[in-house]
């Protein structure tokens, strides 16, 4: 059975530690540094088989100089020779075997245009999304379009309810903090935004998420429903999902 770890890095970034039964043999996702990976891999007295990167941004690369130093993984993530290190390019329609389950890669460009996802089915569907899709948010515009970033968010939706979404950062709680002013009228929103501050004063991760919770709480999978639509249109044009995502998110920006 495949395990999955959360590694706290950085102010706010999850590495996640995938390994399979007890074998001593695992795989992380988007190492921002090495020091939280070593420590732990040391500590379990694991090995490093391989990574997966979603993405170029220095928060998610900055450890792998040194776990390749270390470990020599196979690397697997986007066509970018920006990102030193990669063994195994993959993209849109690829697909890899990584710790006995076989993972769908999507292209999920918006955050950055490199981004990819890595999505396993299976019992349970796995996410990993990186900056994408976040709990009760969404990555912000560095580099692509808001039409890239919605169409990214929309085919995410689609997936099984009970996909476990498996993000790379900690920002369940400003995202609902944002998403109880995006979409006032939820009550799912209300709740999640409880529990989460529960989960912070217990020092407890709000990750992974679920799409069937996204699809209740995150106000970018929820374009169409007249709370968000009355939020977004007193910040400006709520006439199209695209239109309304895009406020949206410019709100998100200065919120």
């Amino acid at each position: 059975m495949l395990s999955v770890t959360p590694i706290p890095a950085l102010s706010d970034n999850y590495i996640w530690l995938l390994r399979q039964d007890s074998s001593p043999a695992v795989c992380v996702v988007d190492p921002g540094e090495s020091g939280p990976v070593i420590d732990h891999m040391v500590r379990e007295s694991l090995t490093l088989e391989s990574i997966l990167i979603t993405h170029h941004h220095p928060d998610h690369t900055g450890g792998l100089e040194a776990l390749i130093k270390r470990y020599s993984p196979k690397v697997i993530g986007p066509d970018n020779p920006d990102i030193e290190g990669i063994t195994d390019t993959v993209g849109e329609g690829d697909q890899v075997r990584v710790m006995g389950r076989l993972f769908d890669v999507f292209a999920t460009p918006g955050h950055t245009l490199d981004h990819i996802s890595f999505f396993a089915p299976g019992i349970p569907p796995l996410l990993f999304c990186g900056d994408t899709l976040f709990c009760a948010g969404c990555g912000r515009l560095f580099e692509g379009s808001p039409e890239q970033m919605h169409n990214a968010l929309d085919r995410l939706a689609q997936l099984p309810e009970e996909t476990l979404v498996f993000a790379g950062h900690e920002y369940t709680l400003a995202n609902l903090t944002f998403a109880s002013h995006a979409d006032p009228d939820n009550p799912d929103v209300a709740q999640a935004l409880a529990e989460c501050q529960q989960a912070h004063e217990l020092e407890r991760p709000t990750l992974p998420s679920t799409i069937g919770r996204e699809l209740k709480i995150n106000p970018y999978f929820r374009l169409e429903s007249d709370s968000v639509r009355q939020a977004a249109g007193n910040k400006g044009d709520n006439s199209h999902p695209l239109a309304t995502f895009t406020t949206l998110r410019e709100w998100k920006d200065r919120f």
